[in-house]
């Protein structure tokens, strides 16, 4: 089979993106339309997909999907009543959500035609897991504590998925993943708050507002603080903290409540994260495997718009990751498509 340029490559992927996006838009429409004007208790199920194929690479964290449900407000279940009541991070008047996920990541060196260890460049590893999380929010604040549990290796199927996306579009067959990270558990425990309203104005007749918030995530696959701002600009905002991201990010928010029939707004932030542990980069934590040193201070910039209808929320965020580790060339860049329906 004759190789495919890069030009069409890009016009392949970006066609099979467009055309998913589509579809999902055009499944859920009818049901937006269908719900409840003044229903503010419904649960949110969430879809997003990043990808660095929108700006023309294949590298490095390379593809991520999440697919997540949050509970209608103050429907958290009673047994969570004791860890609301005495973890000292939540407002005892907040609105409780549980909230349930599913993922996989994946991380590829540059050069995934070459079959031999490349030394210099990231390992090859993926990152299959499922979480669950505790909400509270007021109108001004958000606080989150999310508990994951997953698996680092073959078992995470990041190696079959790759090959079977990339046989589907023609493009690059990956022959590095015989030198991928050995099979691990692992256990990510993040906690979150998220400031709303710190900074809220008119401008012109839109609206503008700001989202500051810090992090913390421990565990053998990441371990790191985290300090963020947000600032969204639009009209009729939802009661959102941003549109959700896959973890490590910018936080954002799985529940939204419209303000609005409609309403829309464009956003741009930055994270700043100090890397204590890194298993994509530092290797496997119980046994020898490949790992390069890692840059500890990482941080994301991104830019977006977020469209709210009714009882759907779609975004888009182009984000700016500087460089991980030492001896990466320059720094990384991606897309980000999220969709997340009221019901």
């Amino acid at each position: 089979m004759d190789l495919i340029t890069g030009a069409n490559i890009w016009r392949i992927s970006n066609h099979l993106i467009a055309r998913t996006f589509v579809g999902i838009c055009l499944t859920i429409a009818p049901l937006a339309a269908a719900a409840e004007e003044d229903d503010t208790k419904l649960g949110t199920l969430t879809v997003a997909v990043e990808n660095d194929r929108v700006v023309n690479t294949d590298r490095h964290y390379t593809n991520g999907i999440r697919v997540s449900w949050v509970s209608p407000g103050d429907e958290a279940p009673g047994w969570t009543s004791p860890l609301f009541e005495t973890l000292p991070q939540f407002d005892p008047e907040g609105d409780r959500r549980i909230g349930y996920s599913a993922g996989q990541l994946m991380f590829t060196p540059d050069n995934i035609a070459q079959e031999a260890l490349i030394v210099e460049d990231r390992p090859y590893a993926g990152w299959l897991y499922g979480a669950m999380s505790i909400h509270s929010a007021t109108e001004t604040r958000r606080d989150s504590l999310e508990v994951a549990l997953g698996v680092v290796g073959p078992a995470s199927l990041a190696e079959p998925t790759q090959k079977f996306v990339h046989e589907v579009i023609q493009t690059t067959r990956p022959l590095g993943w015989d030198n991928q990270l050995s099979n691990e558990p692992g256990i990510l425990i993040t906690a979150e708050r998220q400031w709303r309203k710190v900074v809220e104005f008119d401008l012109g007749g839109l609206a503008v507002d700001g989202i500051p918030a810090v992090g913390l995530t421990v565990g053998n696959i990441w371990t790191f603080p985290s300090a963020s701002a947000t600032v969204r600009i639009g009209q009729n905002l939802p009661e959102d903290f941003g549109p959700p991201r896959i973890r490590p990010s910018l936080p954002g928010s799985d529940a939204f409540v419209p303000s609005n029939d409609w309403g829309w707004y464009i956003f741009g932030g930055a994270e700043g994260r100090y890397i204590a542990r890194n298993i994509f980069l530092d290797g496997n934590t119980f046994s020898s495997s490949h790992s390069v040193k890692k840059i500890r201070w990482v941080g994301d910039f991104q830019a977006g718009a977020a469209l709210v209808f009714r009882a759907v929320r779609i975004s888009y965020t182009q984000v700016f990751r500087t460089r991980e580790f030492e001896g990466q060339p320059s720094a990384d860049k991606f897309g980000a498509v999220s969709v997340s329906f009221r019901y």
